[in-house]
C-alpha cells in the first residue's frame, strides 16, 4: 500500500494531464498545481516564449528547480510538462516523493489532439501537419522509457477520471 499526499501526473503533451489533474484534485479535496503554469507565472512569460528567448536547456533547469520546490507540498496533485520526467533525474525525484501516474495515449490519439492545438507548444512550433504523426511517434517512443516507470499507468480516454480516481484511491489506501 502506497501512502502519500502528493500525486505526480506524467505523460505526453496533449494527454490531458492538466484537465485530469484538476478533476482529480477536486475529487480528492486536494490542491492542484500545473508545473508549466507555475513556471509561466514565476517568469512572467509563456513556456513558448521562454523556449524562444532562453532555450530549452534553460527551461528544463527552471522546470526541475520548480518541481523540487513544490515536490514537498502536501495533499497536492501536480501536472508535469511532457518532458519533465526526462531531465535532471526528475522521474527519480517524483518516484521518491509521491505517487506517479502515467496518462497514456496512443500516437494516433495524440496526433488528433495535437494537430488541433500546436499553438503554445514549443516543440511543435516548426513541425508541419504531415510530419506531426512521425514526430509524435518518435518523441513518445523516446520518452516512454521514463513514462513507463510510473507506478500507475492508465490508458486515458474522455470521461474515465472515475477509473483513475478508483485506481489511485486503491493505491493510497
Amino acid at each position: 500500500m502506497h501512502t502519500t499526499d502528493r500525486i505526480f501526473l506524467v505523460g505526453f503533451m496533449g494527454s490531458g494531464k492538466t484537465t485530469a489533474g484538476r478533476k482529480l484534485a477536486s475529487r480528492l479535496g486536494w490542491s492542484f498545481i500545473d508545473l508549466d503554469e507555475l513556471i509561466e507565472r514565476d517568469n512572467g512569460m509563456s513556456v513558448a516564449k521562454i523556449f524562444a528567448e532562453r532555450g530549452e536547456e534553460w527551461f528544463r533547469t527552471v522546470e526541475s528547480n520548480a518541481l523540487r520546490e513544490i515536490g514537498n507540498n502536501r495533499n497536492t496533485v501536480i501536472s508535469t510538462g511532457g518532458g519533465t520526467p526526462c531531465f535532471f533525474g526528475n522521474m527519480e525525484f517524483m518516484l521518491k516523493n509521491g505517487l506517479t501516474v502515467y496518462l497514456k495515449m496512443t500516437p494516433e490519439k495524440l496526433n488528433r489532439r495535437l494537430s488541433r492545438s500546436t499553438a503554445g507548444r514549443p516543440l511543435l512550433k516548426n513541425i508541419g501537419k504531415k510530419e506531426l504523426p512521425g514526430y509524435i511517434s518518435a518523441l513518445l517512443n523516446e520518452r516512454e522509457l521514463w513514462y513507463s516507470r510510473a507506478e500507475i499507468t492508465i490508458e486515458i480516454e474522455r470521461g474515465n477520471i472515475s477509473a483513475l480516481l478508483s485506481l489511485i484511491k486503491n493505491r493510497l489506501g
